[in-house]
C-alpha cells in the first residue's frame, strides 16, 4: 500500500498553505472572537480551486478528488476550523448537484459554485433532533404546477450566507406509509425564504451556524433535485461520505495544529533553566499526540482513498470522523494543560482548538451514531 501523496497533490498541500498563511492565519482569531466567516475569501480560494475541488472542468471545477479536498480541508483548519466547516459545507450542499442535477441545473449552478462567487449550503437538521433523519416535518406540496415548500431547519452551517441552499423535505409517504423526502434547490433571494436566529456557538465560530426558515416558498418543478423520494438517498449519501469525511479532516487540521503549538511552545518555554521540552512527562504529551495525529490522518485519507476509487466507504469515514474528532478533544485539552498558564491566555490559540474540537463533535452525526453505524455494520459483517 502506498501512503504518499503524489507530487500534484503535495504541490497543492503547499499552495493551500502559503495562501493559508497569508489569508487566513493573521485574521482566523478575529474571525473566533467576532463570530464572522469570511465570505470574501470563498471567490479567492475559488481562484485556487478549492471551492470546486471535485467539481468537473467543465462546469468550471478543479476536477480533482476527495483526497485533494481532504489535504484543502486539513490545511485550512490548522488554523480556522471554523472555516474549515463552511467550506466542507459548500462541498456537501455541491454534492447533490453533482449526483442527481439535470444537465440544465448543473450548467445554471456549478460553475458560480465552483468560482465561489456563490457559496452552497445543505439544510436537514429541524428542531425534532438532527439525528432523526426520516423525521424530517418540513413539508413540500405540489399545487397547481407549483411546489410549496414550509419548515424550519436548525443548526444550518452557512445559514445566513448560502447563495444556493439544498432543502430536504417531506413530500408524502410510499405505498407502504414511509416517508418520501425530497430535495429543492432554493435559491438565496426566493420570497418566503430567510434566515433566522444565528446561534452563538462555543466553537467553529469562523462560520455562521442558524436557522433557515420557509414560508409559502413557491418553486417552479425545475427546483426539484432528481425524483421525489430521491432526497434519501441524496442526504444520507451526501452526509455520510462528504459530511463526515470533511469533519474527519477538520479534526485532523486542528490535530495538526495542537501538536505544532505543543513542540514550538515546549522548545521555548524555559523552565529550571532548560527548555520544557526535556522533561520526560512533556515528551510523552508530544509523542501521544503525534501518535493521535498520524493515526487520524491514515483513517483520513485510507478512506478518501477509496472514496476516490469508487469503493463504498461511509464506514470507513464515520471511523476517521469518530477517531480524529475525539482525538482532537483530547489533544488540545492534553495541550492546554502542557502550557500551564499560558494555556488559558486566549494570546495563544489552543483554547480555541479545544473549544473547535468539542463543536466538531456533533457535526456530521454525533460520536454516539458514529459507534452506531461503525458497530453495526462490523456485527453485520461490513
Amino acid at each position: 500500500m502506498d501512503f504518499t501523496f503524489t507530487e500534484e497533490q503535495e504541490m497543492l498541500r503547499k499552495a493551500v498553505r502559503e495562501f493559508v498563511e497569508a489569508e487566513i492565519a493573521p485574521k482566523a482569531a478575529e474571525w473566533d472572537e467576532k463570530d464572522e466567516c469570511p465570505v470574501e475569501l470563498f471567490p479567492k480560494m475559488g481562484e485556487m480551486g478549492i471551492t470546486g475541488i471535485f467539481i468537473p472542468e467543465e462546469f468550471g471545477g478543479a476536477g480533482l478528488g476527495h483526497v485533494e479536498r481532504a489535504i484543502c480541508l486539513e490545511e485550512i483548519s490548522r488554523h480556522s476550523a471554523g472555516l474549515g466547516i463552511a467550506m466542507m459545507t459548500h462541498h456537501l450542499g455541491t454534492t447533490p448537484l453533482l449526483q442527481y442535477g439535470t444537465p440544465e441545473q448543473k450548467e445554471k449552478y456549478l460553475p458560480e459554485i465552483a468560482s465561489g462567487r456563490k457559496i452552497a449550503g445543505l439544510a436537514v437538521t429541524e428542531p425534532g433532533g438532527g439525528s432523526d433523519f426520516m423525521g424530517v416535518k418540513s413539508t413540500g406540496e405540489l399545487k397547481d404546477g407549483k411546489w410549496i415548500i414550509n419548515g424550519r431547519k436548525c443548526f444550518i452551517t452557512n445559514s445566513a450566507v448560502a447563495d444556493v441552499d439544498l432543502w430536504i423535505v417531506n413530500t408524502g409517504t410510499n405505498e407502504k406509509g414511509r416517508p418520501l423526502l425530497s430535495v429543492f434547490i432554493i435559491d438565496k433571494d426566493t420570497p418566503g425564504h430567510t434566515s433566522g436566529r444565528k446561534e452563538h456557538k462555543l466553537g467553529l465560530r469562523g462560520s455562521v451556524t442558524g436557522d433557515v426558515i420557509c414560508a409559502e416558498v413557491e418553486l417552479a418543478p425545475e427546483q426539484l433535485l432528481g425524483k421525489v423520494g430521491d432526497g434519501a438517498k441524496a442526504g444520507m449519501g451526501a452526509i455520510g461520505e462528504v459530511g463526515r469525511a470533511g469533519m474527519a479532516a477538520v479534526s485532523v487540521g486542528v490535530l495538526g495544529a495542537c501538536l505544532e503549538l505543543g513542540v514550538k511552545f515546549a522548545n521555548e518555554r524555559i523552565l529550571y533553566g532548560k527548555p520544557i521540552a526535556k522533561l520526560q512527562a512533556i515528551q510523552f504529551d508530544i509523542a501521544e499526540t503525534r501518535v493521535e495525529y498520524e493515526a487520524a490522518r491514515l483513517l483520513l485519507y485510507r478512506a478518501a482513498s477509496m472514496k476516490d476509487a469508487g469503493v463504498p466507504c461511509a464506514n470507513e469515514f464515520s471511523i476517521a470522523k469518530y477517531y480524529a474528532s475525539e482525538a482532537a478533544c483530547r489533544a488540545s485539552k492534553r495541550m492546554m494543560d502542557m502550557m500551564g498558564g499560558y494555556g488559558v491566555i486566549n494570546e495563544y490559540p489552543v483554547g480555541r482548538f479545544l473549544r473547535d474540537a468539542q463543536a466538531i463533535i456533533p457535526a456530521g452525526g454525533t460520536t454516539h451514531i458514529q459507534k452506531m453505524i461503525i458497530g453495526g455494520n462490523t456485527l453485520a459483517g461490513r
